[in-house]
């Protein structure tokens, strides 16, 4: 796969013949669209063919009524029901075209809302089907975040390109009009419309080219106003003076950006304004022949108000259609990045899958384990082997950056180890189907996400099928202390936690923590893993957490990350791991009576507490 997103890196950079290239992803497109729902679809076209033809046939009714009011001025005794007629046909026109206008925004506008939806749902699978190695690449995040956050560029590329078919149908009609009466006016249009044509489509490729390139620098302006206005990070902004120094970054950074897209604005502007300069020239051209054309006899006044609206509005389509061209291939350049993403290639498996142990019996043994993460040459484990015995309670014990949590990836597979293997009852880990596989585990991390959901949803992530098992989730409560929460809650279990939405309410560190333990009590795990989860508890709540948990999980394996030693002494076994190595291994006694790094940082810890 990594082989997959560097293609994706390697791409060429977008230009005049990239945007071309990019449109055809339109008919993938539509065909997504025409699946979203067909009803809708096929009301819009219709809509729309109607909508086309609308224009040339109020012109042509609009010629009628003058002719007919000429001819009624110079015989002002003949009948006035004619006239009476066009005019209510106009009326009839008039209330149709608004009437199809408002049904094309609205079938557009239901149609866009279904298909962004459903894409934004694509997209979630999708990412569930990515690992966490690439996930973690920064260039493939910014693939991910194209990707993304241009639905409503997608959504806007809908109605552009139906828009588009509507505008090559009356611009049609009106074309065939002009040819039929005065052929000459086709070539003074052409020179009006082609040069801003080319104009738009040149600076529209630069300020997409543009958008590409600072997708990480965007990211960025994006994280700096959320930390700049947001209720997690207010007391250390103003604690810390940290005001300025985010205004000011903020400011350099967009700012530059700002300079960069402004250069483009203004050559498009001002290339817009010379180009249109030559179209208004053509327009009052024509103008002329066309008043030519009547004084001298050739054409009637009606046919005269006929060929002005018809070359005015086909000139203004034409704009139009060209200018909505030019946004249509910016869009498909964007909807090339959504494209990318989906068709990226998830490595299918190549050989059948072992079944898993109903019951874990020897348990995990871990073989000469090294590994550096993608892009990087350093190690981070280096030659790690043990045993984790079926039943059993390992503690990790380590400084920061001595490897536990990489460890911990590598048994979730997360990572695929750089050299080494995995073996689970004798089995090599990657001989099981990875989905199958990490059901297998109970996982609280110590940065585990605060779900702004109810505290029912955010205690029952732990196995969302229970959703609505409140009994379950209530237990799973009472075992963590997550129900000391629920208690000091006005709305109980369906309290909406988090202040993004209306009655949220904010829960404290040590609250979140009990929240997340209690998730990994919703699953009758095979092998439990607890990354750092009680940290923000105090040592009394955190000891008790604990022992709970290890008499809760009798006969179960787990792997417990503790920096309190109160909590790690509980396990039946403490690595030590030091550098991405094992310092040490044995039990919390036999590791006492050696002077090495866990007597050491156990007696520093301990002398604190004196």
């Amino acid at each position: 796969m990594r082989k997959n997103l560097q293609s994706l890196k390697d791409k060429q950079k977008p230009d005049l013949n990239t945007s071309f290239q990019a449109l055809k992803y339109i008919p993938r497109f539509f065909k997504e669209v025409w699946n979203t729902n067909k009803g809708l679809f096929i009301l819009s076209l219709f809509c729309r063919l109607i909508g086309a033809l609308t224009p040339v046939m109020l012109l042509w009714v609009g010629k009628l009524i003058i002719d007919e009011i000429i001819r009624l001025t110079n015989y002002p005794d003949q009948d006035f029901s004619t006239l009476w007629w066009y005019i209510g046909i106009e009326l009839g026109l008039a209330l149709l075209s608004d009437l199809i206008g408002r049904a094309i925004s609205l079938t557009d506008g239901l149609l866009g809302d279904l298909y962004s939806n459903k894409s934004s749902i694509r997209i979630i699978r999708k990412t569930n089907e990515i690992n966490i190695d690439l996930l973690e690449d920064a260039e493939f995040y910014n693939k991910l975040e194209r990707a993304r956050t241009q639905t409503f560029n997608r959504v806007n590329l809908m109605s552009n390109v139906l828009g588009q078919a509507q505008s090559i149908i009356s611009t049609s009609s009106l074309i065939a009009g002009l040819i039929y009466f005065e052929p000459w006016l086709i070539l003074l249009l052409v020179l009006s419309i082609i040069p801003s044509f080319i104009n738009e489509i040149k600076y529209s490729q630069q300020q997409y080219s543009l958008a590409r390139s600072w997708t990480s620098e965007r990211r960025e302006l994006d994280y700096l106003r959320y930390i700049g206005a947001n209720d997690k990070t207010a007391k250390e902004i103003k604690l810390f003076g940290l005001t300025d120094f985010v205004a000011d970054r903020f400011k350099n950074l967009s700012h530059h950006y700002f300079l960069l897209n402004r250069t483009i604005a203004v050559k498009r502007s001002l290339f817009g304004f010379l180009f249109n300069i030559l179209g208004t020239a053509c327009y009052y051209g024509a103008y002329i022949l066309i008043i030519y054309r009547v004084l001298t006899g050739l054409i009637t006044i009606g046919e005269l108000t006929f060929l002005s609206g018809s070359f005015n509005r086909l000139r203004r389509n034409l704009q139009d259609f060209f200018s909505t061209f030019t946004r249509i291939s910016e869009s498909a350049l964007y909807l090339k990045d959504y494209f990318d993403f989906i068709d990226l290639e998830v490595p299918q498996p190549t050989t059948e899958y072992l079944p898993l142990p109903k019951n874990i019996k020897e348990g995990f043994q871990i073989i000469d384990l090294h590994f550096a993460y993608p892009d990087t040459e350093k190690k981070v484990l280096k030659g790690v082997s043990f045993e984790l015995k079926a039943g059993e309670k390992m503690a990790f014990v380590g400084q920061n950056g001595a490897g536990k949590t990489t460890l911990i990836k590598l048994l979730l597979r997360f990572y695929e180890p750089t050299s080494g293997q995995i073996l689970l009852d004798g089995v090599d880990i990657r001989k099981f189907e990875l989905v199958e596989y990490q059901k297998m585990f109970g996982v609280i991390f110590q940065d585990f996400f605060r779900y702004e959901f109810t505290l029912k949803e955010n205690i029952a992530v732990g196995n969302i099928n229970e959703v609505d098992n409140l009994d379950k989730i209530k237990q799973s409560a009472q075992l963590s202390l997550a129900d000391e929460v629920a208690d000091k809650m006005k709305l109980g279990y369906d309290q909406q936690l988090g202040k993004r939405f209306v009655k949220g309410q904010e829960l404290s560190g040590g609250q979140w923590q009990k929240v997340a333990l209690a998730r990994a009590y919703m699953k009758d795990a095979e092998l439990i893993i607890l990354d750092e989860p009680t940290s923000a508890l105090d040592a009394k709540a955190e000891y008790e957490v604990f022992e709970r948990f290890i008499g809760l999980t009798k006969g179960k394996t787990s792997i417990i990350i503790s920096h309190r030693f109160s909590t790690v002494r509980m396990a039946d076994r403490i690595l030590v791991l030091k550098d991405g190595k094992i310092h040490e291994l044995g039990t919390h006694e036999e590791l006492m009576i050696q002077p090495k790094l866990y007597a050491e940082l156990f007696n520093l810890q301990a002398a604190g507490y004196q």
